[in-house]
């Protein structure tokens, strides 16, 4: 157990095990959940953990405790991984009181039908406070970062603040500690990038506070340069800005002629004098990191295979989430290859016109088949469309 201050204690769990986070997103190193207890006149627990680590959280609590018996478990985020123990806690300690937002008040009994939540629990508000004593939290309503019950609280004794899953990342408690910001960057935009405006809104009310250090959910406890880079990243995630010059080439290629196109214009851009490009293979590499990759460049190219007079699945799967995640302020270029009938410039415009602020660049590649000597000038002018 680790000590954040002298009187909150840190009482999470790491999950080395799991390879699915919400059952979809690649985990190599494991996931870090985080709670923790404060010791004051009162005493609060700062949200649970997931039920694969909830005999790990039990032992870390009880330790933290040390024979202490809570007055209250404020729930920031009602969402499985964060407050399976709700249960376990009302049964530990039946005089607890739950402090929560009134919108996760309606949905716990979706998760908790058997709670009896009589007299134990509190609704808060914006600007709503709690004193345990020395400590004083102040509730800050956070709905759909990333669901609508969220909020976070800020303690203004040691100037934390509880961000819920706001500031979190992939991976264990010290999985790669020095490098935040790039399992940090997936799992915002695969898990909060359709809500960038809520994202914003937080971020300006955290501003006015004088924070010292934020506590996430998930993920390391971010302080000094990190935390400022953490929060500097986020303002440009929020407002769906652009992080990184470069150019971004998306490719899906049934037999990797579509690829050797998407190759060759990487290198093309490179001698045109493009410092960065990034490529990814929508049909064999991670589509989390693509969807990450998308919104971390201005420029992308997408280079697919026409299928079944459509678009190849891969990138149609890639382009729906991009939809769903509210992708937006890109320019965008086009390969398209097909045999006989090159249908996938067609639907992959079509894909991108609900899209918000998505300028075509250049006119879109035609391929057929193998690439030709007679489609490298149409390369070079898609180049220079996408550096101009």
């Amino acid at each position: 157990m680790k000590n954040v201050t002298e009187t909150i204690k840190y009482i999470g769990c790491d999950d080395a095990d799991v390879r699915l986070f919400e059952s979809q997103y690649k985990v190599p190193e494991g996931m870090s959940y985080n709670s923790f207890v404060i010791l004051d006149e009162k005493v609060a627990i700062m949200d649970t953990s997931d039920k694969r680590t909830m005999e790990q959280w039990k032992a870390n609590l009880a330790e933290a405790l040390n024979g202490r018996k809570p007055d209250y478990l404020v729930v920031h985020h009602l969402e499985p991984d964060h407050a399976s123990g709700l249960g376990e806690v009302l049964a530990l300690y039946p005089d607890i009181k739950i402090v929560c937002s009134a919108r996760a008040l309606t949905m716990i009994p979706q998760y908790f039908p058997d709670a009896d939540l009589a007299d134990k629990a509190i609704a808060v508000k914006e600007g709503d406070t709690l004193s345990l004593g020395e400590h004083t939290l102040t509730f800050i309503m956070a709905p759909m970062v990333h669901w609508p019950e969220v909020m976070v609280s800020y303690d203004s004794k040691d100037k934390v603040l509880f961000s819920a899953d706001a500031f979190g990342k992939f991976g264990v408690m010290d999985a790669d500690p020095d490098d935040w910001a790039c399992e940090a960057r997936r799992y915002y935009f695969n898990i909060c990038g359709k809500y960038g405006n809520p994202v914003t809104t937080l971020l300006q009310k955290a501003a006015k506070l004088d924070i010292q250090q934020i506590l996430p959910l998930h993920g390391p406890l971010l302080k000094g340069e990190q935390m400022a880079e953490a929060v500097r990243l986020y303002n440009i995630w929020g407002s769906y800005g652009v992080e990184a010059e470069g150019v971004f080439i998306a490719h899906a290629s049934i037999h990797g002629c579509t690829k050797a196109a998407a190759e060759m214009l990487a290198e093309i851009l490179k001698k045109k004098g493009c410092k960065k490009v990034a490529i990814s293979d929508l049909c064999r590499e991670d589509q989390a990191e693509a969807i990450e990759d998308a919104f971390k460049y201005g420029k992308v190219v997408l280079a697919a295979s026409s299928y079944d007079a459509g678009l190849f699945p891969p990138m149609y799967d890639f382009l729906h989430h991009l939809t769903i995640k509210t992708w937006q302020k890109r320019e965008v270029a086009l390969i398209e290859n097909g045999s006989w009938a090159p249908t996938a410039a067609r639907v992959m415009k079509q894909m991108l016109e609900p899209m918000k602020d998505i300028t075509i660049k250049g006119d879109t590649v035609t391929l057929r088949g193998v690439v030709k000597p007679t489609d490298i000038p149409a390369l070079e002018a898609l180049a220079d469309a996408i550096l101009a």
